[in-house]
């Protein structure tokens, strides 16, 4: 399975094609129970890492997620996370910027949500929407006080990007964990969870006449999904492009990746010294 995410990672440098990047492949999981053996060992297994990074209290982690509408981000988020302590971890869902936030620089309002060291942070959309939905429709930058000709201009696309990559880099010399996916989904598979929602009572809510009308920017968002990536995928914040047809697969890939990377923090429970000792000694002989 290593192996199998190690693919996904955009590696720094490289130009991304999301026309020859897969939305299915073949399953890790061989059959629904093994699916669901799977992702509980996962979420276990992120559980105990959780526990040792809230109580080590020496890194933080920022998951981020991206995607086109009916991906499946949230339910990524309820699945893989579903073993987790909520005391040591917090979801942001980004919506249209306020008039407060789009009166401050474009990473202002997701700053404010960074995670403490010891928690985890969650952000479903983030800053990349900056560089996403704004690139599509270069007319939002008026609401930011900004000529929207710039969004014609590579170069200020470039500063933004640049922006985005400083600042990633700036968290993890502080000990933030950056870990980005964008779950790719394709626009066949899109109709048919859109339908579903037309169908199903239970989801008839999620449906908004928008998510029509951005389909028919399809092409220009997997443009701008494609620079992002390719510009921003770093060695300390890098981007995984997560086939996300199989809604199952995806889940079970994101909870491999965070894994992984948690793993490799190398994440202890804090060693008493000796004065720490003594004092648990004493306590003991307190309590007896």
């Amino acid at each position: 399975m290593k192996d199998t995410t190690d693919e996904l990672r955009v590696q720094p440098g490289k130009a991304v094609s999301l026309h020859d990047s897969p939305t299915k492949i073949e399953p890790i999981y061989r059959s629904k129970q093994d699916y669901r053996a799977l992702l509980a060992a996962h979420t276990q297994e992120l559980a105990s890492l959780q526990a040792r990074l809230y109580a080590s209290g020496s890194h933080a982690v920022l998951l981020i997620f991206q995607a086109m509408d009916a991906a499946g981000k949230d339910g990524a988020i309820k699945h893989v996370m579903s073993g987790v302590n909520p005391q040591g971890c917090e979801v942001t869902s980004f919506k249209q910027p306020t008039a407060e936030e789009r009166a401050h620089d474009f990473l202002w309002r997701t700053t404010c949500r960074l995670p403490a060291r010891g928690r985890i942070g969650i952000f479903n959309r983030s800053y990349y929407e900056e560089v996403l939905v704004v690139r599509v429709h270069p007319e939002l930058l008026q609401s930011q006080g900004i000529d929207s000709r710039e969004g014609r201009s590579k170069r200020f696309w470039r500063q933004r990007y640049r922006s985005i990559v400083d600042l990633e880099r700036h968290l993890d010399r502080n000990r933030t964990r950056v870990i980005k996916f964008f779950l790719h989904v394709s626009k066949a598979e899109q109709r048919r969870r859109f339908l579903d929602r037309l169908d199903e009572p239970e989801k008839m809510w999620k449906f908004e006449p928008a998510d029509i009308q951005e389909r028919k920017y399809w092409a220009g968002y997997m443009k701008a999904y494609e620079a992002c990536l390719s510009a921003t995928s770093t060695r300390h914040a890098p981007w995984y492009v997560i086939p996300a047809d199989d809604k199952a697969n995806a889940r079970l890939l994101v909870s491999q990746v965070i894994l992984e990377e948690l793993r490799a923090l190398d994440l202890q429970y804090p060693k008493p010294d000796e004065q720490r000792l003594a004092e648990l000694h004493r306590l003991r002989e307190l309590l007896e």
